[in-house]
């Protein structure tokens, strides 16, 4: 076994695929940090300052060993290379650095790199993601010949990046098709008890031995830290965050998740998933009986329509689908509205337009059983979860 760097009781340790590194079931992530707007990258508020500084010495504390970050992240780079050299001084070789972009040329992906290494104050990169293989043109683009990826292997060569991977918002068929090109080492993907939809590509990533990290179960997972009093009941000893990251971590191929750090109450509620000596045993097996027993209370939970990408209409039905089953059988109302107001709004990160009723009647009901009533679904769930911006009155 390799040295795990920062190793401390109470947080446990897997190893991150063929790039033998053992890393911290938890990771610090870097979104979440207030006034972490884009620009100017180099001016770092106070308070943000003040904050950072506090999140990372507690991580280091708790034995996280992962940090990572993005170019999108806003300040996120910046902010964590003053925090780890200047303000703390924490020696390069405990923790393990993770960056992410997603330059459409080599020369471009080059620069950026560059730009990032100043930024997080470092001469080298644990591991490094093409940020963002959402669909089918971005996989080809990314993974061209002298393209952005391709570049990224040089730098390896030149020991700039020791490990290539990718993060992906895609639809199942592109994962599986990145992963398939044998060009990334680990993947950073959405998987959770309230999203399952990827587990053959979490399947299909351990089968290639890479490393499998897991984005925001805390948020996109479910907005959990407030969560409704349905799934806080049906979690109980455990808070819906503790409980769902033990149901992707009692899989094995999953090595490490975010986690949304951004003050002390949140290592002591991440402390709660490793007290007992198995990540899932008869409570949690319990826990997620009472969970599923909830599917129950709406006939069509259980039919997301997996197969209906790409329908005539634009909606991404899957997604809307699954809002659906959240609102319906979880009381998760208040996710549902969070998650689709982004549809037109993030391109291909949240692709697909909404389920309005002009939208509805373009859709393409002929590979669905006739007993689904699909448009009245897409459209109940339009009625419910859509909220018009509000917009001043000139």
């Amino acid at each position: 076994m390799s040295k795990i760097r920062n190793k401390k009781p109470g947080m446990e340790y897997r190893r991150f695929g063929k790039t033998e590194k053992y890393l911290s079931a938890v990771t610090l992530g870097g979104m979440r940090y207030k006034h972490g707007g884009r620009e100017p990258r180099n001016e770092i508020p106070a308070d943000t300052l003040k904050q950072a500084t506090e999140v990372v010495e507690l991580a280091m504390s708790h034995g996280i060993n992962h940090i990572e970050s993005a170019w999108g992240y806003g300040k996120s780079e910046n902010i964590y290379g003053k925090v780890l050299n200047e303000e703390l001084k924490i020696p390069r070789h405990t923790y393990n650095l993770m960056t992410k972009g997603n330059p459409k040329t080599a020369a471009d992906m080059r620069r950026m790199v560059d730009a990032q290494l100043i930024a997080l104050q470092t001469d080298y990169l644990d591991f490094y993601g093409w940020h963002g293989i959402n669909n089918e043109e971005l996989l080809q683009k990314s993974c061209a010949t002298k393209g952005p990826v391709e570049e990224l292997h040089k730098m390896k060569e030149e020991g700039i990046i020791r490990h290539v991977g990718f993060s992906t918002h895609a639809p199942l068929h592109v994962i599986t098709g990145a992963i398939e090109t044998g060009l990334f080492e680990f993947v950073n993907l959405h998987y959770y008890y309230f999203d399952q939809h990827n587990l053959e590509a979490v399947e299909k990533a351990a089968a290639n031995d890479m490393g499998i990290f897991i984005i925001s179960p805390n948020d996109k997972g479910g907005q959990l830290f407030n969560a409704p009093q349905k799934v806080k009941n049906a979690t109980l000893p455990l808070t819906p965050i503790q409980w769902n990251a033990k149901f992707c971590l009692q899989n094995k191929a999953i090595h490490t998740l975010s986690f949304g750090m951004t003050e002390a109450s949140h290592f002591e509620e991440m402390k709660g998933i490793f007290t007992s000596p198995e990540m899932w045993g008869e409570t949690e097996q319990h826990i997620k009986q009472r969970l599923d027993s909830f599917l129950a209370d709406d006939p069509f939970s259980k039919f997301e329509g997996f197969d209906l990408m790409n329908d005539p209409s634009g909606i991404n039905i899957p997604a809307v689908l699954r809002l659906r089953k959240l609102w319906k059988c979880y009381d998760m109302k208040e996710y549902g509205k969070y998650r689709y107001k982004i549809f037109e709004n993030k391109g291909h990160w949240f692709p697909g337009v909404k389920a309005s009723k002009s939208n509805v009647e373009k859709v393409d009901c002929s590979k669905v059983p006739g007993e689904i009533p699909l448009k009245k679904m897409l459209l109940e769930t339009h009625e419910e979860l859509y909220s018009p911006e509000f917009k001043l009155a000139k």
